[in-house]
């Protein structure tokens, strides 16, 4: 059982972006979300990737390309510290799904000699030390999680979930995503039933409400920001600004 650990702070990433990683890291964030799934790394950009971020001291988080075994095992043999696994659709989805994040017994992930063994040759308390150390995070982004999110925590292959409050509002036929009261009960049944068991729950905390939210429920790890909005909001604030001068001047 994954115990409940102060909040880290996580930066998210769409793409090999060095600067924001370097920036990051500078400033204090904990660690990097790389969102491989709509972002734009490729194999070889992420085996290199995550090697800097390690060496920044950034814990990695991969939200890897789909619910299958290859995205997850290849995130874990490059070095990440977690998996978050995107589109876990019920629980007997993420019982099938996980296991390919732990080794036998416990689950079905495919050994790999490299990085993750220190280019050596693993004994079985490697084995055991690996499945200890990473982690996985299955999604609540489907009507059908939510639903089974006491059974999915219960999975001996899950430490945690991670949740895509969009994708979640959206089928759970809300529409768009706003932050409204049945948001954030959605968001109180998901770290009410992490508490309940000692596990991580995980969320993209953009707003002031979120953040407070996220803090108030013991979350683990808390997305402060994603690099697209941080560069918006920085040019932004020096267009404004700019364009209050110019206004003022005349």
């Amino acid at each position: 059982m994954t115990t409940t650990t102060p909040h880290k702070s996580a930066v998210w990433l769409s793409g090999p972006n060095v600067a924001a990683a370097e920036i990051s890291a500078a400033i204090g964030y904990t660690s990097a979300i790389l969102d491989i799934e709509h972002g734009t790394f490729d194999l070889d950009t992420l085996d290199r990737f995550i090697c800097l971020l390690k060496g920044l001291g950034l814990d990695v988080l991969a939200k890897v390309l789909g619910p299958e075994r290859g995205p997850i095992q290849q995130a874990l043999d490059f070095g990440a510290d977690a998996v978050i696994i995107p589109h876990i659709l019920d629980a007997v989805h993420a019982e099938k799904i996980c296991r390919f994040s732990k080794f036998p017994q416990r689950g079905d992930r495919s050994f790999a000699g490299g990085r993750a063994v220190a280019y050596g040759s693993p004994n079985d308390r490697w084995f055991a030390d690996q499945d200890s150390r990473t982690r996985c995070y299955p999604m609540i982004e489907h009507a059908g999680a939510l639903r089974d999110i006491a059974k999915i925590l219960e999975l001996d292959t899950v430490d945690g979930v991670f949740v895509g409050p969009s994708d979640l509002s959206l089928r759970r036929g809300r529409g768009s995503y706003k932050r409204s009261e049945s948001d954030f009960a959605d968001l109180q049944i998901i770290a009410d039933a992490a508490r309940a068991v000692g596990k991580h729950w995980l969320l993209p905390a953009w707003s002031v409400c979120e953040k407070q939210f996220a803090l108030a429920n013991d979350a683990h790890t808390l997305a402060l920001t994603m690099e697209h909005g941080a560069l918006t909001h920085g040019l932004k604030d020096a267009w404004l600004k700019t364009e209050e001068l110019i206004s003022t001047a005349h």
